[in-house]
């Protein structure tokens, strides 16, 4: 009985290995966006779902559905060849695709074509195409569409225009229209419609004042010089004003809101009754933010609304909503007790009171905190008027997802909506009574349903894919967490196993960085967030770790800002744990550990090559910032602030003052046009190595910015692979 079983165990393991060995192996062209087949390892999708009013749009290649949200019947709605005719006779481009239209008119059989159309409307029930004669000949970009009045916005070069006409004159260095502030803050763009559409504000930025970084265009017969206007930590900033113009009157007036000099005009709002528009404004220090109420017609300041300090910063990200039911109450997203929540205003039980400094006088408002916890609001999906409800993305089931939740006003109790794991992205119906919920989950390749917002009825499932990895030979990925440097906060890490991992070897690990604000590299979604390189990594036998430091995002603003005026710091102690976890597992070789990251994570690359010189055998840092008083204004004072007022923590987060601590195989690697870390930062890494005697390598990729992408991304990783292989292997 007992050879029996013998023999069935050793027939078993043979079985399991061949199956193993009958399973594909990854290519960097599999992995790497830009590869050859990239795409045939994504997950399927439903691409373009949308909707219009409260029915569900499905769009397909040749014709476009309608979905009935509580039966998921399925209704041809138009097809490609009936409008592709519609547009031919009306002398418009054809529509290859049916994925970027929009249907913006919930009481119209009407959708609106994209730039490539002209912005034409067509009509499904009747066929009739409407053009528009308002758009120029020459390149535009930034356009605004508005959609109850029909008007349109747009620049061409660094000036605005609506319906055609030219709305500013401006010089050269001064730009209108467009985004500003490096789109720090939230911000994303430079035009901002009121909700009738009636007026529409706008961004002047004059940077004329703002020193040129050089940036050389090398691809012409002689290099042309193509400076970027650059404004670094403690120098000269640009200055903003908002402009607002009445397109029926043909004039424009300008909020007056003093010297714009050393300010932050952040989040523009609209009063619902169009009379008044909403600035959150920020020092230069950015640790203390007002809300300032304006007149839309006269431009004069009314009020100072609200107001917050902090002794580090303060960083507003959203404009302020108001409820469709009451045009007096709006919420205001603030991370004031610790975490991203929202707070409710009445404007109706406000009273002015004077204050002594020069400026409006204060408005009292009443405000009620809406959501609390140690959790963050990530997102507002809109409302439902007949419940009074609000619907937002938030974390509050874990750090690791974002989910869908309904929140009554009144009480702030919450209910959740979909799954209550992964990732979620949702699209809200008009009325708020459904979403379209798409997500993914370490165990979910893609869930896309139509649901209920009242929890009521199990929904309508679209899609429920298939991983197209199981087809791989695929290495074990697991999430843990450590405690981090200050031994009380939890860390979550990510670890990746080589492929046929096996526990008595002992394998050279990498360390995946970024360690910054604003950023999570581990989530729940397919294999933890791990990207394709990670994975590649562990097919040629390494052990590969992801550790989101303190400093990093979704985890509150304690968590985040213990790394201020000392970047680089506590982050490097968080994944020097990080290490620790490595060296006690027992099958990773402590002399054969390294590191890679790009941007902040090249930051983290440098510095901990350089402090840790004797953990990390090879790093490569990929578009690293070496010296933050190279960096700029907005994002480098916010975490650092100026170099005038804190000269103790820019020199210790120099990293050229450390070039003769290099040890090891370090690659730096950037884009030779890089207007986000500009080049200046490796080049004066280089020449204090050359002064130290150190020896980094060194690769450009001509023409590219901050990143790499199509084929130069594959070139790029098949590089930073290789010289792991050679040096770290």
């Amino acid at each position: 009985m007992k050879r029996i079983l013998n023999l069935l165990v050793i027939l078993f393991m043979t079985v399991s290995t061949i199956m193993a060995q009958e399973k594909k192996s990854f290519t960097l062209e599999d992995l790497m966006p830009g590869g050859n087949t990239y795409f045939n390892l994504q997950v399927e999708n439903l691409y373009g779902l949308t909707w219009w009013g409260d029915v569900c749009i499905k769009p397909e290649m040749d014709k476009v559905m309608t979905l009935n949200p509580k039966t998921g019947k399925e209704t041809v709605l138009f097809t490609l060849e009936d409008m592709n005719k519609a547009l031919e006779a009306a002398g418009i481009n054809k529509v290859r695709a049916l994925y970027t239209l929009s249907y913006p008119w919930s009481d119209k059989t009407e959708v609106q074509l994209p730039k490539s159309q002209r912005f034409a409307v067509y009509n499904w029930k009747t066929g009739a195409v409407k053009t528009r004669d308002d758009l120029p000949k020459e390149p535009y970009d930034n356009v605004s569409l508005n959609s109850v009045s029909g008007h349109i916005a747009y620049t061409v070069g660094n000036n605005l225009y609506v319906n055609g006409r030219r709305v500013t004159n401006e010089p050269e260095g001064v730009l209108c229209g467009q985004s500003v502030h490096r789109n720090e803050f939230g911000i994303n763009g430079g035009i901002f419609w009121s909700p009738k559409g009636n007026l529409v504000a706008f961004y002047r930025m004059d940077q004329s004042m703002v020193t040129d970084y050089p940036q050389v265009n090398t691809s012409t017969r002689i290099a042309t010089l193509e400076p970027d206007k650059y404004p670094m930590a403690g120098m000269t900033s640009h200055k903003v004003t908002i402009g607002v113009y009445n397109p029926s009157t043909n004039e424009t007036i300008y909020l007056k809101a003093g010297d714009p000099t050393d300010r932050y005009f952040t989040n523009v709002s609209w009063s619902p009754d169009e009379k008044n528009i909403y600035v959150i404004e920020l020092n230069r220090d950015q640790n203390h933010s007002q809300l300032m109420r304006y007149n839309a017609v006269t431009g004069a300041q009314e009020a100072l609304v609200y107001e917050e300090k902090h002794d580090k910063y303060v960083e507003p990200q959203h404009p302020l909503t108001f409820l469709p039911w009451d045009e007096h109450k709006f919420i205001y997203q603030s991370q004031q007790d610790g975490y991203n929540h929202l707070y409710l205003f009445d404007l109706a039980q406000g009273m002015m009171h004077p204050i002594e400094t020069e400026g409006p006088d204060k408005l009292f408002i009443p405000q009620t905190q809406i959501t609390k916890g140690e959790w963050i609001v990530k997102d507002i999906l809109g409302f439902n008027n007949k419940t009074k409800e609000i619907y937002i993305m938030s974390t509050e089931l874990s750090p690791l997802q974002s989910n869908a939740f309904a929140v009554n006003i009144k009480t702030g109790k919450t209910r959740l909506i979909g799954a209550g794991e992964g990732v979620h992205h949702v699209q809200l119906s008009e009325s708020g009574k459904y979403v379209i919920d798409n997500y993914t989950s370490h165990s979910v390749a893609r869930e896309v349903n139509i649901l209920p917002t009242s929890g009521k009825g199990k929904g309508v499932n679209l899609l429920s894919a298939t991983n197209p990895m199981e087809a791989y030979n695929m290495p074990e990925i697991t999430l843990g967490t450590l405690k981090a440097a200050d031994g009380k906060t939890d860390l979550y890490y990510r670890l990746v196993k080589p492929v046929n991992f096996d526990a008595n070897k002992k394998y050279p690990a990498v360390i995946y960085v970024y360690g910054g604000p604003h950023a999570q590299l581990i989530t729940d979604v397919r294999n933890y967030g791990a990207g394709g390189w990670d994975i590649y990594m562990a097919q040629l036998g390494y052990v590969m770790l992801t550790v989101d430091n303190r400093g990093s995002a979704n985890r509150g603003l304690e968590f985040e800002n213990c790394t201020h005026r000392q970047l680089g710091t506590e982050e490097m102690k968080d994944q020097m744990q990080g290490v620790e976890l490595l060296k006690s597992l027992g099958f990773v070789d402590e002399n054969r550990i390294g590191v890679h990251g790009w941007s902040f994570g090249g930051f983290m690359t440098t510095n901990l090559m350089l402090t840790y010189n004797d953990t990390f055998k090879v790093g490569v840092a990929g578009g690293p910032v070496i010296d933050w008083k190279l960096y700029e204004v907005m994002y480098g004072e916010r975490y650092m602030d100026t170099p005038q007022a804190n000269p103790e923590g820019y020199k210790k987060a120099d990293l050229t003052q450390r070039a003769g601590d290099l040890k090891g195989r370090l690659q730096v690697i950037i884009g030779a046009n890089d207007p986000v870390c500009v080049p200046q930062h490796s080049i004066s890494f280089l020449r204090a190595c050359i002064n130290a005697g150190t020896q980094p390598d060194y690769f450009i990729y001509p023409g590219d910015g901050h990143n790499m992408f199509g084929r130069d991304r594959v070139h790029l990783y098949t590089r930073i692979t290789r010289y792991f292989e050679d040096y770290l292997k």
